[in-house]
């Protein structure tokens, strides 16, 4: 790993472990192993180094959504592979999901990047999607981002509960999970 991934990969366990507000460039140093001023040959301050850890995150959540998705595979095989995958990705990767989760809308996180789509389109994947539901009759009409906000949340909810060890997660739980967010949309 490069300097620059050893600081921000240290800025994600320090999120993790401490919350955004006790990231100092001080415990930077030691948790990254890098000198005092290396941080200030990639990052001019925290909120570009958070941005660029959130942007990082938000880009490899996209790749991970978009594995084994076949457009043209049923509206319902592919909304159950896109959801699939976002589950994956937050047992696979719970740090990014828990920080991509929690910091989307907060201040700290430009609009552009908030607002971004990744090479693979996965946003935009989705939100065809949905819109292509609507248009058969199958999704219930409201707005294309609520809606994507609600199957993203049922996943969320999901996983923090199997973060805290409330429930193991197994294959029937996931199963019921896929149906449940389906069926929050269906018309």
């Amino acid at each position: 790993m490069s300097k620059k991934q050893d600081i921000m990969a240290a800025t994600l366990d320090l999120i993790h472990e401490e919350g955004l507000q006790s990231v100092t460039f001080s415990k930077l140093f030691k948790r990254a192993n890098v000198g005092s001023g290396t941080i200030y040959n990639y990052f001019a301050n925290k909120e570009e180094l958070v941005n660029a850890v959130y942007k990082e995150a938000r880009l490899h959540m996209g790749e991970y959504l978009m594995q084994g998705y076949d457009p043209e595979a049923s509206l319902y095989e592919r909304f159950k592979c896109l959801q699939l995958n976002r589950l994956r990705f937050g047992i696979d990767f719970p740090k990014e999901f828990l920080f991509i989760d929690s910091f989307s809308y907060s201040p700290y996180i430009s609009p552009e990047l908030r607002n971004m789509d990744d090479p693979r389109h996965s946003v935009e994947v989705v939100l065809s999607l949905i819109v292509e539901g609507q248009k058969h009759g199958v999704i219930k009409e409201m707005d294309s981002h609520f809606c994507h906000q609600l199957i993203h949340g049922i996943i969320s909810s999901v996983l923090k509960g199997y973060y805290v060890e409330k429930y193991p997660l197994n294959e029937i739980q996931i199963q019921q999970m896929l149906e449940a967010s389906w069926k929050a949309i269906l018309v």
